[in-house]
C-alpha cells in the first residue's frame, strides 16, 4: 500500500495544474495570478496541486511582516488533492513544495494562506504543516442566492451580478433574499525564513483560539474539537482569495 512517502512534488505546467484543481478544488476555479505551481504525482500520475501567486490585496498583506520586500512573500491561492493519494500526503506536499520554495526563491520570507470554514475547513492542513494562525473572522464576504448559488460580496459590490437585483447595495441583495453563509475564515502565515517571525506586527494566535470564536468547521459545520485530531481530511484547505477585503486582511475585528 502506498503512503505518504511516495508521492512526489515537482513544477508544472499552468495549464496542468489549472485542470487539477478545477478537478478537486470545491470551487472549481482557479486563481488568474498564480505564478508558482507543483503537481502532486503517486506512480506518475499527477493526483493533485498546489498554486502560488501574489495576494489579491499585495499591500495591506504585506505589513504583516514588517521589513517585507514587495517580491518577500506569496500565497498559496490554491492546493487540491484527489482521493486517490494516501494518508498525509497533505502535510507532505506542503512541506515539500516549501523546500523547492526556500531553495529556487530564497527572497521569499514567508507565505500566507486562508481557510474558508463556510465551504471548506478551518485549516487542519495548515496546523499540521507548521503554519502559524493570525487571524479569525467572521464570513461576511460569502453570501449565498436564494437560489443557493455563491457569491463574494466584492464581486456583488462592483455589479458582477447585478443581473440579481439591478443594485450593487449590499441591502439591495439583502431584500432578494441573499445572506451571507455561516462561518469563519481564518489566515495562516508560513515562515520560510524563520528569522522573519520576530517581525510579525500581528499576534499569533493559540489554535485554541478557533474554539473560543466557534469556528471550528468543516464543509460549513460547525465540528467539535477532536473531529480534527487526524479524522477528518482537508484536501481542498484554502479559500478563494475573492473572500478576504482589505477589512479582513486586518487582524481588527472591529473592522
Amino acid at each position: 500500500m502506498s503512503t505518504a512517502k511516495d508521492i512526489r512534488v515537482a513544477p508544472v505546467a499552468r495549464p496542468a495544474a489549472d485542470a487539477c484543481i478545477k478537478r478537486h478544488h470545491y470551487s472549481g476555479k482557479v486563481v488568474n495570478n498564480s505564478t508558482l505551481h507543483f503537481g502532486v504525482f503517486l506512480d506518475g500520475v499527477m493526483h493533485g496541486a498546489l498554486q502560488f501567486g501574489p495576494s489579491t490585496d499585495k499591500r495591506k498583506i504585506q505589513g504583516l511582516v514588517s521589513e517585507t520586500g514587495w517580491n518577500g512573500f506569496i500565497e498559496l491561492n490554491r492546493m487540491a488533492l484527489g482521493p486517490a493519494l494516501p494518508r498525509n500526503s497533505e502535510s507532505r506536499a506542503i512541506a515539500i513544495a516549501m523546500r523547492l520554495i526556500r531553495k529556487q526563491y530564497p527572497h521569499i520570507e514567508w507565505v500566507v494562506s486562508f481557510s474558508d470554514g463556510t465551504q471548506c475547513g478551518d485549516g487542519t492542513i495548515y496546523r499540521a504543516s507548521g503554519f502559524v494562525l493570525t487571524g479569525i473572522k467572521r464570513n461576511t464576504q460569502v453570501w449565498a442566492a436564494p437560489t443557493g448559488e455563491v457569491f463574494f460580496q466584492l464581486s456583488l459590490k462592483k455589479g458582477g451580478n447585478n443581473h440579481h437585483t439591478g443594485a450593487a447595495s449590499m441591502k439591495a441583495y439583502k431584500d432578494a433574499g441573499f445572506a451571507p453563509l455561516p462561518g469563519f475564515q481564518l489566515r495562516y502565515i508560513y515562515f520560510l525564513n524563520p528569522a522573519a517571525r520576530a517581525r510579525l506586527t500581528v499576534p499569533v494566535l493559540p489554535f485554541s483560539a478557533i474554539d473560543d470564536a466557534g469556528a471550528r468547521m468543516y464543509l460549513g459545520t460547525s465540528r467539535p474539537k477532536q473531529a480534527t485530531d487526524g479524522s477528518t481530511v482537508e484536501r481542498q484547505c484554502n479559500a478563494d482569495p475573492d473572500a478576504f477585503t482589505p477589512s479582513q486582511a486586518s487582524n481588527d475585528p472591529d473592522q
